[in-house]
């Protein structure tokens, strides 16, 4: 292995991470000697595999995944609007980062772009680090193509049993070798055939696959299976349509950078070499079974302030209440006029109720799913968990959202937001577009002050604390609180997502109340 290829960061990555080398005791002077990398923490060996990425393996000079504390340095550029940031610490290329945290959570990540921009490659690696040689995840890359079938996919029954057999569950299926790697790659998924791809579908969602009445798990022995997509067109294109079930199994999308011009000599160098970059990953980087498992377990257990979920769940709110959607206000969501084959942006647009440019849900056609949620939540985690702050920050979340919501929450291009000059530009940079929704959110929430004023929150923890010895004076007060919650909404005149979701709340807060009011004032 040349040298070049060979270099690894000297740890800590990190500097001040608190957890990026283990420390050493008085003990540990005389202790036997060990291998070096025992002493390197999982998180640091995966800053170390991702700086190997990015400065040796992926020509990617791209840290659109900024960090600062304080304000950072900005410079405009041109007569356009444009601004180049210098943030004030450590920040990371997106289209390096966003995989490798898919792959160290067994997550499902696609990678969107055009032709030679190195989707393959970084999947590719992935599946090098899961302990693979190149070589061998090259053999098992699905290639999307319309001729694809689902035997082609997922393995072929046996001949002689085929006509043998008097049942179906006598018939041995000769499975694909790559369903149980621990990386799995599908490159263009958006030209595979429609049935093809439900039952990949069955694979992402379910992890098992069936054929003939015979089913085979595609987990590996560590349980940590992460899924690598690519497809040159994320915006509807491809042979076939992607199924919008897939579509909304992928995790994170992330936007695979163009070549950098000034790094061409590099480029030469490989060439002339013929060298492949997943060819040359250093052992020292590459994680066992065991690795993964921990390092996922260790991912999960990052803790979320309560700072950062208040500032989520009001974010969250904004988006699935739209007026005239249904007559039952329960029934006034995007879902109810999505599934019924109605229009939201004309529906949204027909609302003179609100006020367009303060309805930050006015600008998407649909809300969030519970699964969106948590993905955001656990990619929010690995970023922190990445980074060594010890819990995750608003900005681990800012990092990670436009990845993780991209696909999930669209935008409704009528809004008037879109055709506002250099607004304009939105409608292309879905990544840009989700980010400023947040900040904008965080700002909403600050000039509330829901850190500090929070009526509806605070009647959800006092019923939180149970029921359980409360009297039916108590309980009536209780009622009473509720019911002038709801009145001081409905004369503010104007509704809105957060107040959908709050208005929702207090009708359960009431149910909850008045039954346990006419039970303790049943006779005994």
């Amino acid at each position: 292995m040349s040298d070049r290829w060979h270099r690894v960061s000297v740890s800590p990555t990190a500097p001040g991470a608190g957890h990026g080398v283990q420390p050493l005791a008085a003990e540990d002077l005389f202790a036997q000697p060990v291998e070096a990398a025992a002493a390197i923490a999982l998180d640091e060996k995966l800053r170390q595999a991702y700086y190997w990425i990015v400065n040796r393996a992926v020509i990617s000079p791209y840290y659109d995944l900024e960090f600062s504390s304080g304000a950072p340095l900005t410079f405009g550029l041109g007569d356009a609007g444009a601004q180049l940031t210098l943030p004030t610490e450590a920040s990371f290329s997106s289209n390096v980062l966003v995989p490798l945290l898919s792959f160290a959570l067994g997550g499902k990540c696609l990678l969107v772009g055009g032709p030679g921009r190195g989707k393959t490659t970084v999947a590719v690696i992935m599946g090098v680090l899961a302990g693979s040689s190149a070589d061998d995840v090259r053999r098992g890359v699905q290639q999307g193509q319309p001729q694809l079938t689902v035997s082609d996919l997922v393995g072929i029954p046996l001949p002689r049993d085929l006509v043998n057999a008097s049942r179906l569950a006598d018939i041995g299926i000769a499975w694909r070798e790559w369903l149980t790697r621990p990386v799995k790659i599908v490159d263009e998924y958006n030209r595979i055939p429609t049935k093809t791809q439900s039952a990949l579908l069955t694979m992402v969602a379910e992890g098992y696959v069936e054929s003939h009445d015979q089913m085979r798990r595609t987990a590996p022995e560590s349980g940590v299976e992460s899924w690598f997509f690519t497809a040159n067109d994320d915006a509807g294109g491809g042979t076939f349509p992607v199924i919008q079930a897939l579509r909304d199994r992928m995790d994170v999308t992330v936007q695979s950078a163009g070549f950098n011009s000034r790094f061409f000599d590099e480029l030469i160098a490989r060439v002339e070499a013929g060298e492949k970059p997943e060819e040359h990953v250093p052992q020292e980087l590459v994680f066992s079974g065991d690795e993964q498992e921990r390092m996922r377990a260790e991912i999960r257990a990052v803790p979320m302030p309560r700072e950062v979920r208040r500032r989520l769940e009001y974010f969250f709110g904004h988006f699935e209440f739209v007026q005239h959607a249904g007559r039952r206000f329960e029934y006034r969501t995007k879902d109810t006029a999505t599934t019924a084959g109605g229009r939201v942006g004309e529906i949204i647009e027909a609302n003179s109720g609100a006020d367009l440019e303060a309805d930050l849900g006015a600008q998407t056609l649909n809300g969030l799913s519970v699964r969106a949620m948590q993905t955001l939540i656990v990619y929010a985690k690995a970023m922190a968990w990445f980074r060594g702050t010890g819990a995750v920050s608003l900005a681990d979340v800012a990092a990670v959202l436009p990845f993780a919501l991209r696909g999930k929450l669209l935008p409704n291009l009528a809004h008037p937001r879109f055709d506002v000059g250099a607004e304009r530009e939105l409608a292309t940079d879905t990544a840009s577009w989700l980010g400023d929704l947040f900040a904008e959110s965080c700002r909403q929430y600050d000039a509330l002050g829901r850190d500090h004023d929070d009526p509806v929150g605070d009647l959800l923890t006092e019923l939180d604390r149970g029921l359980d010895g409360l009297s039916s004076v108590d309980v009536s007060r209780r009622i009473t609180a509720v019911e002038t919650r709801i009145r001081r909404i409905a004369d503010t005149g104007k509704l809105y997502g957060r107040d959908f979701d709050d208005l929702m709340t207090l009708k359960y807060l009431h149910q909850r109340y008045t039954a346990y009011l006419r039970w303790a004032e049943q006779p005994r």
